[in-house]
């Protein structure tokens, strides 16, 4: 049985917890996630709604939807961070895998929308790895 796991914003103003037993773990290469993360792709867990509870800052809370797909981004109105929310349809919530202070429980993962990839990804998969800053 899983219990609950926190997380927040970069700057803090924002802090929930929610149940740490997430149904799906989608890598999501679509051309709204790269605009919204400035990356290849963004980690986003899917779980029932209705298992978030916001402990601060529900008020610092921004939210985009893109109607034409379905998309949204919802993030801290200070630091820009991603946060938790609830899908269009109000059927499940999700959550920015790296927003979470912990391990995130999910029953699998796998990648979506990999034809909108960004072209450079293949390129640059294979690269230097450091444990800090090179420089």
């Amino acid at each position: 049985m899983s219990g609950k796991i926190g997380g927040a914003c970069l700057c803090g103003k924002i802090r929930y917890e929610i149940k740490n037993n997430f149904e799906r773990l989608f890598f999501c290469h679509c051309e709204q996630c790269q605009k919204t993360s400035g990356s290849d792709y963004t980690s986003n867990l899917f779980g029932e709604a209705g298992r978030l509870t916001w402990l601060t800052g529900k008020d610092q809370i921004t939210r985009f939807d893109y109607h034409g797909r379905g998309f949204t981004n919802a993030f801290c109105n200070l630091c820009g961070s991603g946060v938790p929310y609830l899908n269009q349809r109000g059927t499940a919530i999700i959550v920015r895998a790296g927003s979470l202070e912990g391990k995130p429980l999910f029953a699998y993962a796998s990648k979506i929308f990999v034809g909108e990839r960004a072209q450079w990804n293949e390129e640059y998969a294979v690269a230097d790895s450091y444990e800090k800053f090179p420089i």
